[in-house]
């Protein structure tokens, strides 16, 4: 049976969630991947009397289901260090306030437990998201970083998500974390040590974004099949590897959409990602879940790309054989 195509609405928080709901449904797409933004989501009203019922009659109205949400900006912030501009631009006002950095880490960490309220509220068991990391600056390890502070690091990221992560088992829902550069979690080896932190307690897994794995050299395939039991969520982002010699894996600091770049996101089905192999994967590992769409392309208008990309992806998510993948992985640790 072809698992149900959903639209992240992280990149349309500009528009009305109605809107978007119009535009996704008009397009074909089967439901929406509702982030909390804009006026799309507000997790602090996850208990307000008919704040969620007017959310699902909206999707009612447009044929659309929820089988996530996410808050990827909020959890940007409950690990960040330095917290700083950067963060108030995102956050919101409410979880900013007077800009108190341990403060600002405080309210995200409330707020997202306030997601998975609002989750099991809309009937959803996903929130995908962002964890932060005090250790990402230190990413190229020069000056020299004592070993000590990586693992104060990953200490931190436990100390400050297991509380949250009890509030999700008590919701019995689940947080997917995105691997992604700037998270806890970026990468193969990060992300079986994030594992590690947190004991591999069932509410922490993972969503699949193959974008992120591109320019950094991960193997997407590879990294599915590895952290099968992991692979809560599928996000779909193309990205198209343009590295010269001049244009490099860093980005240089330049602009989305800036050909001196040495990779950029595009629309789904017009990168570098091995789509049909990653399908295959996820049938291999089982996963039913919804394959979500987070459209980003600077070169290219998207309500154009949007309805393209899941043209593009569909034609891969054809009905596999569970008897060949039983016989082809058998043998398989």
């Amino acid at each position: 049976m072809p698992r149900p195509f959903t639209l992240f609405t992280g990149q349309w928080a500009d528009l009305p969630f109605e809107e978007v709901a119009r535009l996704a449904s008009g397009w074909g797409y089967d439901g929406l991947e509702i982030a909390v933004s804009g006026d799309h989501l507000d997790a602090w009203r996850w208990d307000e009397p008919g704040y969620v019922d007017s959310k699902l009659e909206i999707l009612d109205k447009y044929n659309l289901e929820v089988w996530a949400i996410s808050n990827h900006l909020k959890g940007q912030a409950v690990c960040d260090d330095p917290i700083d501009f950067r963060h108030q631009g995102i956050v919101g006002s409410k979880v900013w306030g007077d800009g108190d950095p341990e403060g600002v880490r405080t309210r995200a960490a409330e707020e997202m437990k306030h997601t998975a309220r609002l989750a099991k509220a809309l009937g959803v068991d996903t929130v995908v998201g962002f964890t932060g990391s005090s250790i990402w600056q230190y990413v190229a390890m020069f000056p020299p970083v004592p070993d000590k502070v990586i693992d104060a690091g990953y200490q931190d990221f436990a100390d400050r998500w297991n509380p949250v992560l009890d509030v999700f088992d008590e919701q019995g829902v689940r947080f997917a974390h995105e691997v992604h550069p700037s998270e806890i979690a970026y990468d193969y080896w990060t992300t079986h040590r994030t594992l590690e932190a947190i004991g591999h307690r069932e509410a922490f897994g993972l969503n699949w974004d193959p974008s992120h794995m591109m320019w950094q050299g991960i193997d997407p395939v590879s990294f599915i099949w590895d952290f099968k039991d992991r692979i809560y969520h599928v996000d779909c982002k193309d990205t198209k590897i343009r590295q010269t010699g001049r244009n490099t894996v860093l980005g240089s600091h330049l602009p989305w959409g800036d050909p001196r770049r040495g990779w950029d996101f595009v629309s789904a089905g017009r990168g570098d990602v091995p789509w049909e192999a990653s399908f295959r994967a996820l049938s291999a590992i089982g996963y039913n879940g919804p394959i979500s769409i987070e459209w980003e392309d600077a070169g290219m208008d998207r309500l154009h790309g949007a309805p393209e990309a899941l043209a593009n992806l569909k034609k891969f998510d054809f009905p596999a054989s569970q008897t060949s993948f039983d016989a082809a992985f058998s043998s398989k640790d």
